[in-house]
């Protein structure tokens, strides 16, 4: 009896250590998306009321949890019996990362002007409306980059068998999550770790200086957040394009990877602006 518990109690730590080896491979495959995933969501996750920032955070924590838990029991049953489907859902999510790409360059560079009354306008709206609104988009993206992180942990443990996938692929996931949203709520707490040590050192010395520099290059820190936000939307979905149709994959072989990616994911989201405007126009005259 006492032969056989220790049996099954080596199965399991045989068991979890081959787990661990396969979710490191894991999470080192997929810190790139990782590193995009984070500017991305940061850049979502700002610009609230300060009181506001860490609920709302959280809200779009609980929908990427969410997400990850609709995801994996999907993608591990495509990949049993349709695995064509994964690069199909895929490429539909890559043309939806290189719309907002695209879309937030657009807005910049002609809809510049229209920005201030468009603040304006959103400050006189329901706050928690407003909120609900933009949590629900970060919620949306995060399902985009949730998917590919999945597809890529699940891409490491294809010759293991399945218990060693599930494990490898849901701690990849909760590691993500934590991750990801974790340093976003530092970020996001910047000024206000940094007014606590200036209150702390009676506003002299290193640590007054440090704090300081907090407060001042928050505002800084989320304006670069929104342009590698969007950089990252677009060779987030250049990569999926480049990596899952195979036309593009031996397109302009010369080219840099990373330029290829970025022009793929410009020409995609153009190409799903003009499709999603043409429609919207289409929908309005049907209505009108």
């Amino acid at each position: 009896m006492a032969s056989g518990i220790f049996a099954i109690l080596d199965d399991i730590a045989s068991l979890m250590d081959d787990v661990a080896a396969t979710s490191k491979m894991a999470t080192s495959k997929t810190a790139g998306i990782l590193g995009d995933d984070l500017a991305v969501n940061a850049e979502k996750a700002t610009g609230f009321v300060s009181s506001r920032e860490l609920p709302v955070l959280w809200a779009i924590t609980k929908g990427s949890l969410l997400n990850k838990v609709i995801i994996i029991p999907i993608i591990l049953a495509l990949n049993v019996f349709f695995p064509i489907a994964i690069k199909i859902v895929l490429i539909i999510g890559g043309f939806y990362l290189a719309y907002e790409g695209v879309e937030k360059v657009v807005e910049y560079f002609f809809h510049h002007g229209d920005a201030h009354a468009d603040d304006a306008a959103d400050q006189n709206q329901d706050d928690a409306a407003a909120e609900k609104s933009k949590v629900k988009s970060a919620i949306t993206t995060d399902f985009i980059l949730s998917l590919e992180i999945v597809i890529i942990a699940l891409s490491t443990v294809l010759d293991k068998p399945l218990g060693i996938q599930i494990l490898t692929v849901c701690i990849t996931a909760l590691i993500a999550t934590i991750g990801v949203y974790g340093i976003v709520a530092l970020i996001v707490r910047m000024d206000d770790a940094g007014f606590s040590l200036i209150r702390h050192s009676h506003n002299k010395g290193f640590l007054t200086a440090l704090g300081n520099l907090l407060v001042k290059a928050l505002p800084w820190v989320i304006k670069a957040l929104g342009v590698i936000g969007t950089l990252a939307l677009l060779l987030v979905s250049g990569g999926i394009f480049v990596h899952n149709i195979d036309q593009l994959h031996h397109f302009l072989e010369s080219w840099p990877s990373i330029i290829k990616e970025f022009t793929m994911g410009i020409v995609g989201g153009i190409i799903a602006l003009i499709i999603i405007t043409v429609g919207k126009k289409v929908v309005s005259l049907v209505k009108g």
